[in-house]
């Protein structure tokens, strides 16, 4: 059998040219969506704490500030991949720049923790249209050599948001309100949006489906449910709580009806035949469990440093550096060790890498040395490089590139609800295991506010500062509570990464022989073709 021969290139010589200045100006756009939610990890402690400094913020509205987000985010991003390719890429990014710079200046404003809930939603709404934009309109700027390298600069980018984020925000801490964390992002909007007008391309599908508002409206019920229920359930210190459970299987029946009806639909806002493509499947399982685990651990490792540790913001987003330069250094270059090895090996030893650095937080105490801290950090981000990169290229070339804005919003829907889940449910392991160790110790604090200081670390010392001297017997015990939790929750991530890493092993390609690789890619393109 004659295999096809490669086709001419699809890309105008005048968009060629500046490819590089267009990949520049989609990962400025990727910047903030990434930055808003790193700057908020740093923020979360100084807007727990009481007015005027912060908004008083539970545990459980802190989960909702970052939940909201994350759930709206994931729950638009099938629409808008395909309002993307309907009407075209650098409209749909455009007009999501000026909502989410919008929602940031009114996040920045807000006077209660539900109004900064809803702002942050409103911003969601944005960043939905943003994301899946850059990586498709990637994908229609570069010919199919140089993709796998453009996607390892545009995974970097994540890891110069991180960088930037939380030193940003750890700054802006130290100078301004908690606001000032939100209103960063309308002066970045507003530069990434003249050099879009100036230099990004648009591009569509020439035979695009409709919009499918059904699937999208039971997606977001059947998500906000299921994540409602689980919080809930670590609220309460008990998933057998009838709410819980009822909550949790409405969200479950749902999104099984989400499932059924985009099989039926003829204008699916998630074609679940992609998903016959076991290598396509495992690499959308192997982003979720990987940010399930990271986002979880995140979440605890921000009160690790400030309140157990007692590092400053702007500290505890140093301290995250060692991450970000590894995801920056590692993310362009995986493409090499999958060239050599394959993505089978490159992922999944990626993915225990990841799991042998969740394990390491169990064993972290009050006095550990910061620099084993540093070290972790650094392999976390090494682990992090060789999933990302590897996953996103597979994903994006398993479809024709017509079909860009679906592959990333499917990429990006399933990292966003593997990251909401993961704090859902580890921020929901870590409530409860905190408030089984410190009920006991909460003897001298008066009846009526027993609840709130077993709710987390940060509303025990709350309590104990109102005590005075009194409160002071407080303390050792809420550390000793916390650090408890933090080695629970620490153990169930790596066992989720573990998962992952059995998931890339056994169903992603290993490294294909040499005579055989060149007729692959070209049995590939023939099918996106």
């Amino acid at each position: 059998m004659t295999t096809p021969p490669l086709p001419a290139p699809r890309i105008s010589e005048a968009v060629h040219r500046r490819r590089w200045a267009i990949l520049g100006v989609l990962m400025l756009s990727l910047l903030i969506v990434v930055l808003d939610n790193s700057i908020l990890n740093v923020a979360i402690k100084t807007i727990s704490t009481p007015a005027p400094t912060g908004l008083g913020a539970t545990q459980s509205e802190l989960e909702w500030a970052i939940n909201a987000y994350t759930l709206v985010f994931a729950g638009l991003l099938f629409t808008a991949g395909l309002i993307g390719d309907r009407v075209g890429r650098k409209k749909v990014l455009l007009s999501g720049l000026v909502v989410f710079g919008i929602g940031s200046a009114l996040a920045a404003e807000s006077g209660s923790p539900t109004q900064l809930i809803a702002f942050r939603a409103l911003m969601a709404l944005g960043a939905a249209f943003v994301m899946p934009a850059t990586l498709a309109v990637l994908m229609n700027v570069f010919e199919r050599e140089e993709q796998p390298k453009a996607i390892g600069i545009w995974a970097g980018g994540v890891g110069l948001a991180i960088a930037i984020g939380p030193i940003t925000g750890g700054v802006l801490l130290d100078h301004f309100w908690w606001g000032s964390v939100f209103l960063i992002n309308v002066p970045i909007v507003l530069l990434a949006l003249a050099l879009m007008v100036w230099l990004v391309p648009d591009s569509r599908d020439p035979k695009p489906g409709r919009v499918d508002p059904i699937g999208v409206v039971l997606s977001v019920v059947g998500l906000v449910l299921l994540v409602y229920g689980i919080i809930k359930g670590g609220e309460l210190a008990d998933f057998t709580d009838v709410q819980v459970l009822s909550t949790i299987g409405a969200g479950l029946v749902v999104l099984a009806a989400f499932v059924v009806f985009e099989k039926r639909s003829d204008h699916p806002s998630l074609d679940v035949t992609y998903f016959k493509n076991k290598v396509f499947s495992a690499a959308m399982a192997a982003i979720a469990l990987v940010f399930f685990a990271l986002m979880g651990v995140t979440f605890f490792a921000v009160f690790y440093t400030q309140s157990v540790r007692g590092y400053s913001p702007l500290q505890s987003g140093l301290l995250m550096l060692p991450l970000a330069a590894a995801q920056m250094i590692f993310a362009p270059r995986a493409r090499l060790l999958v060239d050599r090895f394959g993505n089978k090996a490159t992922t999944g030893v990626g993915l225990l890498v990841l799991a042998g650095t969740l394990a390491a937080f169990a064993t972290f105490e009050a006095d550990t040395p910061i620099w084993v801290l540093e070290v972790v950090f650094f392999l976390m981000g090494a682990g992090m490089a060789h999933v990302m990169t590897p996953t996103s290229v597979v994903i994006m070339q398993s479809l024709p590139r017509e079909k860009a804005g679906s592959a990333s919003a499917l990429s990006n829907t399933f990292r966003q609800v593997g990251g909401a889940l993961g704090i859902a449910v580890l921020g929901s392991v870590l409530s409860t295991a905190y408030r089984n160790g410190i009920e006991g110790k909460l003897g001298l604090v008066p009846a009526g506010l027993r609840d709130t200081a077993g709710e987390s670390i940060e509303a025990t010392l709350g309590v104990a500062a109102k005590l005075g001297p009194r409160g002071q017997a407080l303390v050792d015990p809420a550390n000793n509570a916390f650090l408890h939790a933090m080695h629970v929750t620490a153990l169930c991530g790596t066992v989720v990464a573990i998962l992952g890493a059995l998931v890339a092993f056994l169903f992603l390609p290993g490294k294909p022989p040499a005579r055989q690789k060149g007729e692959e890619e070209q049995e590939l393109v023939a099918a996106a073709e």
